[in-house]
Order: structure tokens, then C-alpha cells, then sequence
């Protein structure tokens, strides 16, 4: 059902700053929670992202082929919610910003063992440790920030959050670009240790959930019962994300190895226009998440992932570098135009007491479900090309997606708390 939208009056009232932490200054409360869920995202997008522009050196040096490292990709997709689980309890259960601090820190240190990896099955240990720390992350720093948020602009301020993740993937492609050639592989995943130093920002500049303050249950068990009362509201957000992230991941992993393998090009080309494709991912899922505010979160995801539909020939089978390029831009913008809409969606959708476990772990349990996509790709590609193999793919998870949008409920702006 529709809510109300009374509070999306143009003055930040009482209730907002209350949402935003209860802090004598709201904007600040709300845009250190922002910048700190922000650059987790990023960071961990970052460390994500390395597999897939060094795939085929990764793959290389420990004489295994493509499929077994996108496999590795597949592996950290899948422990993501594990670390949903536990962080997104700890989260509901002890606040916001001390589960978050330890898993910056987890996640900073197993990425940086990743470069020390003696051996293919030490490397795809490791990955799976990462996975549970990238899993615990944007739950816990979605909630966050979206609790402190004024609710008028929870939707373009969610588009912004949920773009960390393509500016991570943006500074993968420039640091592979850069570093790459000259270090090879082991070094890149040593900057994994940045986000150790986000957990101190977080520490001394970011306040708690004063909604999380007022709603927090009494014991665990309080807390079970009200995540066993939303089961069917959880259902349907792990479809609805099990359908985001096959048309996220399913466009994104093996993109690099697309344009290795299909285009023939060299590190310089991939990084270059994975690049330019971020660019259009951050403008499209700032654009649609402001878009969301006027029209609303579900129509805003649809028309996204239509517009995906039709950009998916020019993405995957354009006939020169010009088209190939501006493919790879729209086909990004409306991916991530649909995702820029879903850390205010969910969070509208989950109740207060559960808002740091439920977003974060039906996320990450479509994560789980979508998880062999890039494995898929990769086997299909082996028996009609990986322009056929991706398209293919993207078509119809888009399809799909945008009707599990239209299915769901929405509550626009409604007020935390």
C-alpha cells in the first residue's frame, strides 16, 4: 500500500532531524553517516571488482582457466550472507556504527592476505572470507545512513549511496589500468587495506541511529520473533534482489574478459571504457534515484530496467568502438539507475526493529541465488560467444526483474520512527 507523503514538505521539520540522529546539526549527522556507508561501499565494490580485471592473470599464474576464477567470483558472492546475517543481527541488536567498524576492518584484512595467496586454493579461501565481510557491509551501512536521511530526499541521497559501488568498480579499472601493467596483480589487492582506516572516521565522526535507539528489541528473542512475523515480506525482497543482482552482476563480472576475449583488447581499452561505463553508472543511479522521489521507487526501477531491454543489442553487438563505448555507458546508467533506487526501497519496506538485518540479508541471499551468474556466462561463452552468452542473460533477467518490481508493495517517504 501507498503511505501518505505529508512529511515531503519543503522544510526539514522535527521529525527529520530526529531521523537524521537527533544531532543539534541534522545535516552534518546525515551526510557523515552518508559519506562513511558511501565509501564502504565503494571500498568494498573496489576490492571486488579486482578479480575481474585480473581474471585472466589471476588465472594465469596459477595455471587454472577463466571458469575456475569466475568460479572464485561465484564463491564470494555466496558467502555474502553470511556476513549479512551476522552483521545485520549485530546490528539490531548493538547499533549501527560498531558492527560496521569491525567489518570495515575484516574485510581491510582479508583482501590484503588476497595478495599474499600462495596458492589457488589459499586464494579462493580468502574469497570467501571477503565475501562474508562485503556481505555485512551495506546492510548494516545502508540503515544507517538511510534512517539519518531527510525522507523528501531519501530517494536521490539512496542513488548517491548505492553508487559507491560504481565508483568502486571505476577505481578498479584505474588503478588495473595504471598499476597493473608494471606490478601485475598482487599489489592491487595491498589497497584493500584503506577501509581499516574508514572504520576510524566512523568511529569519531559518525553518531548512532536515533531510530535504532528508539526501536532496538529487548533481547534476541524479541528480535527473532520479529523477523519470523515478516517472512513473506522477506521472500519477496530475496526475489526482487536475486533479480537485481543477475542484472547487475550479469553485466558487470565478466565484462573486462568480454572485451579481452570478444573485442581483443588490452588492459589500457578495458580499463578505459569499464571506466567511462561507471560514469554513466553514478549519473543514472543519482538520476533515477531523484527521479524515484517524484514518481516513486517502483516505477522508477521498471522504466530503468526496460530501458536496459533496449540498450542490451548496442551493449553486446555494437560494430565499432564508438557504439561499443556509448553501449557500455546507457547500459550502465540503467542498471545502476534501477539499483540507485533500491537502498530506499528496502528501507521503506523493512520495519524499524529489523531494518539493519532484513535489507541486508534478503540482499544478500539474491546475491546467493545470482551468485553463478559470471560462471554461467563464462560457459555459455565457451559454445556461442560471450556477446551472445551476456546479452542473452541480460535480456531476460530485465524482463523478469522490472515485472518482480511491479509486483511489490512501495512506501514512498515514509517516516522512520
Amino acid at each position: 500500500m501507498r503511505q501518505p507523503a505529508a512529511h515531503a514538505s519543503s522544510r526539514f521539520d522535527g521529525a527529520e532531524q530526529r531521523a537524521a540522529g537527533g544531532s543539534a546539526c541534522p545535516t552534518t549527522a546525515y551526510w557523515s553517516a552518508l559519506t562513511a556507508s558511501f565509501l564502504g561501499w565503494t571500498l568494498d565494490a573496489f576490492d571486488f571488482f579486482l578479480v575481474a580485471f585480473c581474471l585472466t592473470a589471476i588465472g594465469k599464474e596459477f595455471h587454472e582457466p577463466d571458469t575456475a576464477v569466475a568460479f572464485s567470483i561465484a564463491l564470494t558472492l555466496a558467502f555474502r550472507p553470511v556476513g549479512a546475517f551476522i552483521f545485520g543481527l549485530m546490528a539490531d541488536r548493538y547499533g549501527r556504527r560498531l558492527p560496521l567498524m569491525i567489518d570495515l576492518i575484516f574485510y581491510s584484512a582479508i583482501e590484503v592476505a588476497t595478495g599474499f595467496a600462495p596458492t589457488f586454493a589459499t586464494f579462493l579461501v580468502l574469497r570467501c572470507l571477503f565475501g562474508i565481510g562485503m556481505g555485512g557491509e551495506w546492510g548494516v551501512g545502508a540503515s544507517l545512513a538511510m534512517e539519518k536521511v531527510p525522507a523528501k530526499w531519501r530517494g536521490v541521497l539512496s542513488g548517491f549511496l548505492q553508487q559507491g559501488y560504481a565508483l568502486g568498480y571505476l577505481l578498479a579499472a584505474l588503478v588495473y589500468l595504471f598499476l597493473f601493467p608494471r606490478w601485475g596483480w598482487r599489489p592491487l589487492f595491498f589497497l584493500g587495506g584503506l577501509p581499516a582506516l574508514l572504520a576510524l572516521f566512523v568511529r569519531f565522526r559518525v553518531k548512532e541511529s536515533a531510530v535504532w535507539e528508539k526501536s532496538k528489541q529487548e533481547s534476541w528473542r524479541h528480535l527473532g520473533s520479529s523477523i519470523k512475523k515478516h517472512w513473506r515480506l522477506f521472500i519477496y525482497l530475496v526475489l526482487l534482489m536475486t533479480g537485481m543482482n543477475l542484472a547487475s552482476h550479469g553485466t558487470q563480472d565478466m565484462y573486462p574478459t568480454f572485451l579481452q576475449r570478444f573485442w581483443k583488447f588490452g588492459p589500457v581499452e578495458r580499463s578505459l571504457i569499464t571506466a567511462i561505463s561507471m560514469l554513466g553508472a553514478i549519473i543514472g543511479g543519482i538520476a533515477v534515484g531523484y527521479l524515484s522521489d517524484k514518481i516513486g521507487r517502483r516505477r522508477a526501477i521498471i522504466i530503468s530496467l526496460i530501458a536496459g531491454v533496449l540498450t542490451t543489442p548496442l551493449w553486446a553487438y555494437a560494430p565499432g568502438l564508438g557504439l561499443l563505448v556509448a553501449g557500455a555507458f546507457f547500459m550502465q546508467f540503467c542498471v545502476q539507475g534501477a539499483w540507485g533506487v533500491i537502498p530506499a526501497h528496502l528501507s521503506e519496506l523493512s520495519p524499524n526493529e529489523i531494518r539493519g538485518f532484513l535489507p541486508g540479508f534478503a540482499y544478500q541471499c539474491g546475491v546467493l541465488l545470482a551468485g553463478s551468474v559470471a560462471t554461467v556466462e563464462a560457459i555459455f561463452a565457451e559454445h556461442m560467444g560471450y556477446a551472445t552468452a551476456m546479452a542473452s542473460v541480460a535480456a531476460t533477467v530485465f524482463i523478469v526483474t522490472a515485472v518482480l518490481a511491479a509486483l511489490g508493495r512501495e512506501k514512498k517517504g515514509i517516516e522512520f520512527g
